[in-house]
This record gives C-alpha cells, structure tokens and sequence, in this order.
C-alpha cells in the first residue's frame, strides 16, 4: 500500500507517546482503582496483568498493523485490505464500528473529563473542612445543574479539538511529547510522597501480595475486560495512528512498550491512590466514587492535602486529554480522506456533532433524567452501547479478519516478529483471543459470571 502522501510520526517514539497518551485515561487512573478495589486486590491484578499480555497486545499489534497496511482512514483501511484479501466488503464494518464508537464514546467521555476540570479547580483552593456528606453534597450539585455540566464539557472539548486541528505532528504529536511526560512526572511526585507521607506499604501489600485463592470466575472476566478497554482497542484510535507508522518500525517491539507503558501508569496510579486511601483509613472499595468522593475525604485531612490534591486532578486531566485527541482523529481522517474537506472543517464538524451529543448527556443527569430506553438513561446506554457491544464486536472482527482472512504472509510482513514469536501470536489471535473476547462479550451483557 502506498504511504507516501500520508502524514507521519516523526519517530518509532512519537508514535509510542501519542498511543500510550491513547491508551492511559481515565480507565487508567480512574476505573482500574476502583475495579481493583471492588474485585479483590492484588486477585485481580494479577489475572489483569496475565490478559493485557495474553489478549491486549496481540489485538494491538493487530490494529496497528491493519492500519499501517491499509494506509488510510479505518474505512479506507479495511477497503484496502478486504480488496488485498479477496473478501467480503462487509469487513469495512470494523472501520464504522471504531469510527461511530469513537464519537459515542467521546460525548459521554467528555462529560465526565468535565467534571474533573470542575474538581481541578475546585482542588485550588482545597478540599480542608470537607467531611464525606458535604463532598457527597458537592457531586449531586454538579450533576443537577445543567448549565455547569454543559460548560465544563465545551471547555474540555474546546481543549481537545485545539489540539487535533494542529494536524499529525504539529498538533497531536507535539502535545503529547509534552503532556505524557508531565503525567508520568506528576505520577512519581505522587508516588513519592505516597512513599514518605502516605501507606505506600499497604497499598503495594493491596495490590502485589497475590492470594490465588481469591480468584474466581468473575475477577478473571472483570480483569479480561478491562485489560482489553483499557488500551483503547476497538475503537478506531489504533488502526489511525498505525496508518502514520513508517515501515522501519516494528509494530510488535512497539506494541509491547506501549502496553509496559499503559500497565505501568495504572500500577503507579493504584499505588499511589491506595497509599492515600489507607493512610486515612478509607474504603478501598469505594467503587466509582473513589476519585470524586473518597479521595477529596482524604486530600482534606493529610499533610500537604491541597498540593497533592491538585496535582493529581490535574494528572487525570491530562490522561483524559490525551485519550479525548485519538477519538477525535479517526472520523477526521476519514472526512478529509472521503470529502475532501480541509482539516479544520473536519475537526470542527466531528467536534460540533460530539458537543451536541455530549450536551444531550450532560441533560441526562438532570432536566432529561426522566429520557430512558431499555430502562437506561442515555450516559449509561452509550456506555452499554459502546464499551459492552461495540469495542468487543470490532476487536473479534479485528482478530478473525487478521488471523483468517488475510494472506499470512503479508501479516507476517507488517508485524516484525519471525519463526516461533509470530506463530504464538498468530495462534493466540487466531484461537485464544476470539474466545475471550465472546466471554468477555456473554459476561457484560448478564449471559455468564
């Protein structure tokens, strides 16, 4: 295929910067606390670290590889490779379905990035004198009020847009080199004083003093899930990104740093919450709350509260950030490559349909509570919709169509990988991770677990 109008990553590192910042979100520093909390400990960190390297890698290499052959867009992409393959041009289907749930994703996403700006600021001047009622107090304010919910979302998708319309290099690359860095240096600043202020002992007992007797069935498939979530598969971010690799890089080296990187953010972010947790005799099962309610109970009482508060609201600011870019850029991609709009037309119009989606959500909470299909109100049916059925439907899609449809020697070409390394991962993607993804596919719609 022929790369030689695309834009590309400056280097074999821009390229893991900008899909580590990806990858590490708010499932990163948000959800894998409390899904480690509520499902056992170090249980589940162990069966998660097992499935990001026994599933989430290989679908990785996967997407990327699709995207640096197809060379284009997702839809375009898999027009390519279906047409290489002789196949069906229903495979296109992998592409809409990354594209469409990119943008779901987004709107409700960037609601919720909206109530962590609400909390940086609100972190500024502190949290001292808050008991866990008046923070529980503080939370129900911010969802019933509309108009606060609406602007936090504009300002966070203003944010993310500004970046996207800056292009490959000049936009993307160049705020991740600048934003992942400063993540990865606020974390360790965490984490030392995790270390020197905090419990860090208990929270690493927490997470690393493995009992195997503590997994059963439902922590295996909580940790396979979210193993799979949380490097942003499925979603069409990957295969765009790929498609501005250069060929003397190798996806499969690349891949595992990537992974090493995003595991390593969501390791340090447990140690570092949980050192705070227990340092104040907290819960740390305290499930989604963990963040918005139970850490401010924290940051309110321990030494040096107000400093340490705002610099990890402002650490989940950056990973939401960085995640919010690479779901903005598949559908732009494709309205440049299919419309032949300008890339700022594309941005904005992608941008204007994600605001007007996200205010929809915004007004779920509150004015339009009452709005409900299958019993769901619409944050929670795009969250169905999306991270249950769609992300699981294109990583199978994407796993059978890159170990049964295309040729094994062009996939053996794109992947860097020889001899027995690339027969394991053409086994596991071919056998191992089209029967995890249907588990994990039966657990979250209520079939088994």
């Amino acid at each position: 295929m022929d790369s030689s109008k695309r834009s590309h990553w400056s280097s074999r590192w821009a390229f893991i910067l900008v899909t580590v910042g990806s990858a590490v979100g708010l499932g990163n520093i948000w959800k894998f606390p409390f899904m480690t909390g509520t499902n056992g400990g170090s249980a589940f960190v162990l069966v998660y670290l097992a499935c990001v390297v026994g599933i989430g890698v290989p679908l990785l290499m996967a997407e990327a590889m699709l995207g640096r052959r197809g060379q284009g867009d997702p839809v375009d992409a898999m027009r390519s490779l279906a047409r290489e393959a002789g196949a069906s041009r229903l495979w296109l289907a992998i592409g809409y379905i990354g594209i469409v749930g990119a943008l779901l994703i987004l709107s409700f996403y960037s609601v919720v990035a909206g109530w962590i700006l609400e909390y940086t600021v609100r972190a500024v001047g502190g949290f001292r004198g808050m008991d866990k009622a008046m923070l529980g107090e503080v939370f129900a304010g911010l969802l019933a009020d509309p108009l606060r919910l609406v602007a936090w979302h504009t300002v966070f998708m203003a944010l993310s847009a500004g970046v996207v319309l800056g292009g490959v290099t000049a936009g993307i690359e160049r705020a991740n080199k600048i934003m992942m860095p400063g993540l990865f240096a606020i974390l360790l600043v965490l984490l030392g004083y995790g270390a020197v202020a905090a419990d860090l002992p208990a929270a690493f007992r927490f997470l690393f003093h493995f009992e195997p007797k503590a997994i059963d069935a439902q922590v295996v498939l909580a940790a396979m899930g979210h193993a799979f979530f949380t490097l942003s598969l499925g979603m069409g971010a990957i295969m765009t990104y790929g498609s501005y690799l250069g060929r003397e890089i190798s996806i499969a080296r690349t891949s595992l740093v990537v992974a090493t990187a995003d595991t390593l953010v969501a390791l340090l972010a447990g140690l570092a919450i949980f050192s705070f947790v227990f340092a104040q005799g907290l819960e740390p099962a305290a499930g989604p709350g963990l963040i918005l309610q139970t850490l401010p109970l924290a940051f309110s009482t321990m030494p040096f509260g107000d400093v340490v508060g705002l610099l990890f609201f402002v650490l989940v600011v950056f990973a939401a950030w960085t995640s919010s870019i690479s779901l903005i850029e598949p559908a732009t991609a494709y309205l440049v490559e299919h419309f032949s709009l300008g890339r700022r037309a594309a941005v904005l119009l992608v941008s204007l349909l994600v605001w007007l989606l996200g205010v929809a959500v915004a007004l779920s909470f509150n004015d339009w509570s009452g709005f409900k299909v299958f019993g769901l109100g619409l944050f929670d049916l795009l969250d169905t919709l999306t991270s249950k059925i769609m992300m699981p439907l294109a990583g199978l899609l994407i796993a059978l169509f890159t170990a049964r449809v295309m040729q094994r020697a062009h996939v053996e070409s794109e992947i860097g990988l020889g001899g027995r390394a690339f027969g394991l991962w053409y086994g596991v993607l071919r056998y191992v991770s089209p029967v995890a993804i249907v588990l994990i596919f039966l657990n979250v719609i209520g079939v088994i677990g």
